[in-house]
């Protein structure tokens, strides 16, 4: 027998799953899980690979996003019309010729950009990696070349492609627990960070960083290797009293650091980019081992995927760079961080490193529809 009540709770039902498909959402961003390739330069070292088996390999791991850093214009003409973006960095013995001429910032642009922008989808171009490591007496000419590549491009009519620098966090952020303490550490005498960052806010560009928890766990026997290794256990926390927040990994903790560090200039909406992580899976050290770097590398796209960000970069970093794409043979310190061995085959158990979105809904329509279902 048919009941009236019964089918006023049915269409009652069926409005409010009528209404949930109907409400308004925004889709925002995951960050973007990218990989690094350098090509191998030792003398003992067989042939890189061509150009077209690291398209294949990009496409196989289903990355989108490729930084090179020795760009080659080979590597860079086998991308057109492809979906893969090009993060390009410029060797560091250049960044001093650059930065007293300008005209040697145009002619790289003519080399590694021009003649294929925006055919191929670069985005980002770092001027140095870890400069301030390497070229420590050379510091004050960092600022002055990151300029003239801007420049250079804005002369050439390119206004979409973001100029910054790389830094290595062990050497540029002092006190990384816990993260509310941070700061950057400066040489005496020289003032870059703040112009920096001043620079990377008015060009709407980001700041990039190397950040390695295999390195600062190595550096401080007090870190637990769970944290390191994104592993869920009851005990597996730290907590940064000053801010009242938890941290459940060593990722999130390095990160956050570089946000308060940032913050502590002024800075704290600038985004953040991690233009190098990773785990070793071989090397002399006992936590260098293909296990670890599979729990690594799997915690890290998960935790990105899962777009929970970090305690206080609520929509977490732009991107995140895995170092590497290659096992390099004869790897000169011993230690191997590629993510696929050196003629291309698979090292882990297939990790989709697809980039993806995550859709809000409007939680004030969601506790409507609930008390519409309670009262009907």
């Amino acid at each position: 027998m048919f009941h009236h009540s019964t089918f006023m709770i049915s269409l009652t039902t069926f409005s409010l799953y009528l209404l949930l498909s109907l409400l308004p959402t925004t889709t925002t961003s995951l960050p973007t899980i990218g990989v690094t390739y350098s090509s191998t330069t030792r003398q003992d070292s067989p042939p890189p690979p061509s150009p077209d088996r690291i398209t294949t390999a990009m496409q196989n791991l289903k990355l989108t996003h490729l930084r090179l850093e020795e760009p080659d214009p080979s590597i860079i003409r086998s991308l057109l019309y492809t979906n893969i973006s090009l993060f390009l960095t410029i060797p560091n013995y250049l960044v001093t010729p650059i930065a007293t001429n300008r005209s040697i910032a145009r002619a790289w642009i003519y080399t590694h950009v021009l003649p294929f922008y925006p055919r191929a989808k670069i985005t980002t171009i770092s001027v140095g990696n870890a400069f301030t490591d390497v070229y420590p007496e050379s510091i004050n000419n960092l600022l002055p070349a990151i300029s003239n590549v801007h420049i250079s491009l804005r002369d050439l009519g390119i206004r979409k492609i973001s100029v910054s620098t790389s830094f290595s966090f062990v050497t540029a952020v002092t006190s990384p627990f816990p993260p509310s303490s941070a700061a950057f550490q400066e040489i005496p005498g020289v003032n870059l960070i703040g112009p920096l960052l001043q620079f990377l806010s008015d060009t709407n560009s980001s700041f990039l960083i190397n950040l390695y928890p295999y390195n600062l766990y190595r550096l401080r026997p007090e870190i637990p290797l769970g944290i390191a290794l994104f592993q869920e256990h009851p005990f597996n926390f730290r907590d940064d009293f000053t801010t009242g927040v938890r941290y459940k990994n060593l990722f999130d903790i390095m990160v956050d650091a570089v946000v308060s560090a940032m913050a502590l200039e002024g800075y704290e909406t600038i985004p953040v980019i991690v233009t190098e992580t990773g785990w070793p899976s071989s090397g002399s050290e006992l936590d260098a081992n293909s296990a670890y770097a599979e729990i690594y590398l799997k915690g890290l796209v998960k935790h990105l995927k899962s777009g929970a960000g970090t305690p206080l970069l609520k929509d977490g970093v732009k991107g995140v760079y895995l170092y590497e794409l290659f096992d390099k043979e004869g790897a000169g310190n011993g230690r191997n961080w590629g993510i696929l061995y050196p003629n291309g085959s698979t090292k882990y158990d297939k990790i989709d490193f697809s980039s993806g979105w995550k859709r809000l809904v409007n939680v004030g329509f969601i506790l409507l529809l609930i008390v519409l279902q309670v009262c009907c």
